[in-house]
């Protein structure tokens, strides 16, 4: 539960707050502080942040004041409205960023929120998706990012073709097609293929990277690559 709020926005200790509360219920802060393992200075400004969005709030029994979390719902509405907000901006943004835009380009993206940066372009190409070496530790290292790319990768209706190493395990992708190589081919570097792009994604636990490239041609040459390799590999 702690690591889905830290994706949603929170901080870890707003994260260990927020939970403690979930179980104890309404709580003074020194119950709060020996639930979440924090120091009771930590745990006050912790609230404070917490009932600035809406996710604590506190009433007063026998002079003391306790604490309590909000309905969990509140977690969903805070995330719309930083949606909303990004949506009143993004024309705006998306212009400066076409303006200043290179016709043909090589961008590097590190550590995991760069991976998800190249997901994400590869769903908003609407395209299908061909995939070279797909590695599982894409899983672990994006951990609960995957349900949601590929849900909303369903409902833009992108097909995906995933060739992986033949002993890697048979992941349940929706509305694709699986084919496998031989372990002797294993690889921690997937190559992605979508529109007019080509992702290189090293899947490294330590270091994850990659590099996405911006060219017609070389990408049609990777497509064509990508048939050759797809007739050779093998159902199961």
């Amino acid at each position: 539960m702690k690591e889905q709020l830290k994706e949603a926005g929170l901080t870890e200790n707003e994260s260990r707050v927020y939970i403690s509360l979930l179980h104890l219920g309404p709580s003074h802060a020194g119950a709060i502080a020996k639930k979440s393992g924090l120091h009771r200075r930590v745990i006050y400004d912790t609230l404070d942040m917490l009932a600035e969005k809406g996710l604590v709030s506190f009433i007063i029994k026998n002079n003391v004041r306790l604490f309590q979390s909000s309905e969990p719902e509140v977690v969903l509405e805070m995330l719309k409205e930083k949606e909303e907000m990004i949506k009143e901006i993004l024309p705006e943004m998306k212009s400066l960023f076409l303006q200043t835009r290179e016709k043909e380009e090589a961008n590097f993206f590190k550590g995991r929120n760069g991976l998800k940066t190249v997901m994400e372009d590869q769903i908003s190409s609407g395209k299908d998706i061909l995939i070279i070496g797909a590695s599982p530790l894409a899983y672990e290292i994006l951990q609960f990012y995957f349900k949601w790319f590929d849900k909303r990768r369903v409902e833009n209706k992108m097909k995906v073709k995933i060739i992986f190493n033949r002993t890697d395990k048979k992941l349940n992708v929706p509305l694709s097609e699986i084919r496998f190589l031989p372990q002797k081919y294993s690889s921690p570097l997937a190559v992605n293929i979508y529109g007019d792009k080509v992702a290189l994604v090293l899947w490294s636990k330590k270091d994850p990277f990659a590099v996405v490239m911006k060219n017609k041609e070389m990408t049609e040459g990777y497509r064509k690559y990508f048939e050759l390799m797809w007739k050779s590999a093998r159902k199961s």
